[in-house]
């Protein structure tokens, strides 16, 4: 007896359930336009926090692991005639050596410029 009240109970909910469903009362949609919220542009990282996550592993204190003589060091630098931001750009850019090379696509220049100068400020 108990199965078939609830067997009864079930086949009578399901029609119910179409009703409110397909009443004014059951669907209430909102008319008003979706609110727009402006996206925020994500902030910068600093030189220090691009450099660890882009060069450390082979720059580590501004050495360097496979070619020791091609540190970051302002006198390696120098010797090298990179003296100046956008030579560090260039060089990420259009590698000498062994290194990596990173397009504008996988580093932006903003956060190469970012870099380059944090590698002269630190570096000397």
């Amino acid at each position: 007896m108990f199965t078939s009240f609830t067997r009864t109970a079930a086949l009578m909910a399901v029609p119910v359930c179409l009703i409110m469903a397909c009443s004014p009362q059951g669907s209430k949609t909102n008319n008003e336009a979706p609110k727009v919220v402006p996206v925020q542009k994500p902030q910068s990282a600093s030189g220090e926090e691009l450099f660890r996550q882009f060069c450390s592993s082979c720059h580590p204190d501004g050495g360097n692991v496979s070619d020791p003589a091609r540190n970051l060091r302002g006198a390696t630098l120098r010797a090298n005639n990179i003296t100046t931001p956008e030579d560090i750009v260039r060089v990420v850019r259009k590698p000498r050596s062994r290194m990596i090379r990173f397009d504008e696509a996988s580093l932006p220049d903003r956060d190469a410029r970012a870099i380059a100068d944090y590698i002269l400020r630190s570096f000397k």
